[in-house]
């Protein structure tokens, strides 16, 4: 989390968007043989709860049941050069949007770690055009096989940690022209961020 308290943010709205826009994270934490990350899907329930599944083999599995862990999910980011602003005489920054969310994590059960992944096939086959694939497409063995190899996990949010690093410094004429460079940079997803938040 940026320390500057003018890129934080309370707005649960903006902060479901982003998870659900972007429903990948990073999970942290720190095993007995030193820090470790997992790079899951993540699935936010709209209230305070994030799903997700590990490989039963990943250094994290073991150790994640019962302990107090940190998703980061990052979201459009890009290079902010002084070239956009009214004195070149300044350095460059970097614009992002990120999201840090701490809490304790339990593990699911069979039946859960199954909703999750019907929950997580359904949303993103459904940001794919034409038929869908189904779970019910796969044989028996290859699902069984599946979940022989998975685990299932739930982290329970008690801690939100929102950064929209989004040039509030610069004044209004500057912050078009930050957007117009995003945009130009093919960053459109950065600049309708700093549209969002001005408007």
């Amino acid at each position: 989390m940026h320390p500057n308290p003018l890129f934080r943010s309370d707005d649960r709205i903006k902060v479901t968007a982003l998870l659900n826009d972007i429903a990948f994270g990073m999970v942290f934490h720190t095993t007995p043989s030193g820090p470790r990350v997992a790079h899951v899907p993540v699935h936010f329930d709209g209230d305070r709860t994030i799903r997700f599944h590990l490989a039963r083999t990943n250094a994290l599995t073991p150790h994640l049941s019962g302990a107090r862990a940190l998703i980061a999910v990052n979201g459009p980011d890009g290079y902010v050069s002084p070239r956009w602003y009214n004195n070149r005489n300044t350095v460059p920054t970097w614009d992002y949007v990120a999201l840090e969310l701490e809490g304790t994590v339990a593990p699911l059960s069979d039946a859960e770690l199954e909703t999750l992944l019907h929950d997580v096939i359904e949303k993103f086959e459904s940001r794919i055009e034409g038929e869908p694939w189904r779970a019910s497409e796969s044989s028996e063995r290859v699902w069984s096989a599946l979940f022989e190899g998975i685990c299932g996990f739930a982290l329970e949010v008690d801690e939100w940690r929102p950064t929209f690093k989004l040039s509030q410094k610069r004044n209004v004429h500057e912050r078009a022209r930050i957007v117009a460079g995003h945009n130009q940079q093919g960053n459109t997803a950065l600049s309708r961020w700093m549209e969002d938040m001005t408007s």
